[in-house]
């Protein structure tokens, strides 16, 4: 005979599986300050990309003002302005990513959790 809460439950788990679980069961491999500290270096390798293109595209866009003021820069108050900027652009980009990912990996846990509870009950069923 056929427990039809039993197949109820193990439809709701493949469905999780298929779903959501593809996404949330790879994050749960980490710990959370593994999974939080690889995604902050993934955050800060594309916004160091990020910045240094939009730093060549400005550069290569007044190309010619440059040229014509080269000799009137002032290199180092310059740098130690692009550098301010970066480091205050990178604070806040890692402070978003920071917010994310816990954000992620307790959702992700709180979701593996519920289907380790129905894995449970399955099993004693």
């Amino acid at each position: 005979m056929i427990n039809e809460k039993k197949v109820i439950l193990m439809t709701k788990l493949a469905s999780f599986e298929a779903r959501e679980g593809k996404k949330l069961l790879p994050t749960m491999t980490y710990f959370r300050s593994d999974y939080i500290g690889s995604q902050m270096l993934k955050s800060f390798i594309a916004g160091t990309v990020s910045l240094v293109c939009i730093v060549a595209v400005y550069l290569f866009y007044n190309f010619e003002v440059i040229m014509a003021d080269i000799y009137n820069i002032d290199y180092i108050a310059t740098l130690k302005r692009a550098g301010i900027v970066y480091a205050v652009l990178m604070c806040i980009y890692l402070a978003i990513t920071y917010l994310v990912a816990v954000f992620r990996y307790n959702r992700a846990k709180s979701g593996v959790k519920k289907y380790m509870k129905a894995l449970s009950v399955l099993e004693k069923m």
